[in-house]
């Protein structure tokens, strides 16, 4: 009898030792997410194609969009083309950083007047922003 009850208690202190040697994992911070290019990026696409294309607004009738947000470079993108050419050079490029809130655009039709709409509405999205109003 004393050989069972030896292994019993054996047994809960190995489990309890072992129990103590398990890290749990670190209480988030509410309100804090792990920055991500991607998930900023994939954002500003949405609101993008909702805003500038879905909405058949005029000022973008003439582009298509072009999402490469797949990126091993770090540096998740959007594109806007000629209509229908999604193979065509870009017009605009809309491309983000892993690690940073910084996004980069640069093209053509940063050239253009439609270049005050596009820097405002990324702005505002960049702010947290979902809104289409110009």
């Amino acid at each position: 009898m004393k050989q069972p009850f030896r292994k019993t208690i054996a047994a809960l202190l190995l489990s309890v030792a072992l129990g103590g040697c398990a890290s749990a994992p670190e209480p988030a911070v509410p309100g804090v997410k792990a920055d991500s290019g991607l998930d900023r990026l994939e954002r500003l696409t949405l609101n993008a194609n909702r805003c500038w294309f879905k909405s058949k607004d005029p000022a973008f009738a003439a582009y298509s969009l072009a999402p490469e947000l797949s990126s091993f470079t770090g540096r998740p993108r959007f594109l806007l083309v000629p209509r229908g050419q999604i193979e065509a050079r870009p017009l605009l490029v809309v491309e983000g950083r892993t690690g940073s809130g910084a996004i980069d655009t640069y093209g053509p039709l940063m050239n253009e007047p439609v270049s005050a709409r596009i820097s405002a509405d990324l702005a505002r999205w960049r702010g947290g922003a979902n809104g289409c109003e110009a």
